[in-house]
């Protein structure tokens, strides 16, 4: 039985090649969040993934993404062999924290698809800032010294421009429009691939910036009483802070969720490494929808010496001969991890 941290993704990584992901899932989590959002009246995600075709206007928006992003997820989690692997930590970034909150036990599934139905349906027509992404590794997955400094003094020196999240190599940047903007002139544009960065990430807020503190503060009032519970698997929020069964408290976790996990910088890099140093999984198993954040473990890994990884060529190589992460939605990795 091997040791499995879980990485639970954030909005945004359903993605066109994710549609039809679920035909023929069985699933008891996605049916909690198909009752809800049936119940109030909104497409299940179970419909949406069923579409003809991807919408930018029915699966990006924020108040279906966020559904859409934790029902898929936690699908994808049901079918993980629980003879095979034995569950050691649960981090999710940005959003996914809130799956993981589900996932771990800290909350109720249905409490868990109600916190995340409630702070989806925030983002409907009303947009707060915006995101926009850009490298800060080189080549071969290191730390590019330079670039991350160049990033450090543009957020120092740009009003309203923000940290959002340290995504292992790329930084996320979050902010109002005239931030963002000065922020895109003054980034050099890098070509990775297909993509020119920086990028603006569609319908996105300013997530876990001070632009958000009415959206923590409208959370704070709305969904403070949920019933908040000591998590059953550990728990490894964006500053990297543990949350064990049985010694955390209930109040943490839920003040952190509903105050600083919105308005302050989420560092998906800190609480990979932490759960790397701490828990000690033997393979870090990610789940869909998409597979974005693949790079962003293994560079995570890479800038903590994790297994003895010093660049992308030592990843790749660890990935064919003793995979250290099994992606649920790539079928070669998949097959190690459901059950038969």
């Amino acid at each position: 039985m091997k040791r499995a941290l879980i990485l639970c993704p954030g909005r945004g990584s359903y993605n066109r090649e994710s549609l039809g992901s679920l035909k023929g899932v069985h699933s008891a989590s996605l049916h909690v969040f198909d009752t809800m959002r049936t119940t109030l009246g909104r497409p299940s995600v179970s419909e949406m993934d069923a579409s003809d075709k991807f919408s930018s206007k029915l699966h990006i928006r924020g108040e279906n993404a966020s559904a859409l992003t934790a029902g898929c997820t936690l699908a994808d989690l049901d079918q993980v062999d629980p003879k095979a692997f034995e569950l050691v930590g649960v981090v999710g970034n940005s959003m996914g924290w809130y799956t993981a909150l589900g996932y771990a036990g800290a909350l109720s599934l249905t409490d868990c698809a109600h916190l995340i139905e409630t702070l989806g349906q925030y983002q409907a027509e009303n947009i707060i800032g915006g995101q926009i992404v850009y490298p800060i590794v080189n080549d071969d997955w290191t730390i590019c010294t330079d670039t991350l400094a160049l990033v450090e003094q543009l957020v120092a020196d740009t009003p309203d421009l923000y940290w959002s999240i340290r995504l292992g190599g790329q930084a996320i940047l979050g902010g109002t429009e005239t931030a963002l903007n000065a922020a895109t002139a003054s980034l050099p544009p890098q070509q990775r691939g297909a993509h020119t960065f920086p990028i603006r990430l569609p319908l996105h807020s300013a997530f876990h910036t001070p632009l958000m503190h009415h959206t923590a503060q409208s959370a704070r009032d709305e969904l403070g009483n949920l019933d908040w519970m000591t998590p059953e698997i550990p728990l490894i929020d964006g500053v990297g802070r543990v949350f064990r069964p049985h010694s955390s408290q209930p109040q943490q976790i839920r003040d952190y969720t509903l105050g600083a996990q919105i308005t302050d910088t989420f560092d998906l890099g800190c609480a990979i490494q932490t759960a790397l140093k701490t828990l000690a999984p033997d393979v870090v198993i990610l789940p869909g929808p998409g597979s974005n954040l693949g790079s962003a473990v293994a560079q995570s890994m890479i800038a903590c010496g994790w297994a003895g990884l010093k660049d992308r060529a030592d990843f790749i190589a660890r990935q064919k001969s003793r995979p250290i992460l099994l992606s649920m939605v790539r079928p070669d990795q998949r097959k190690l991890v459901v059950a038969t």
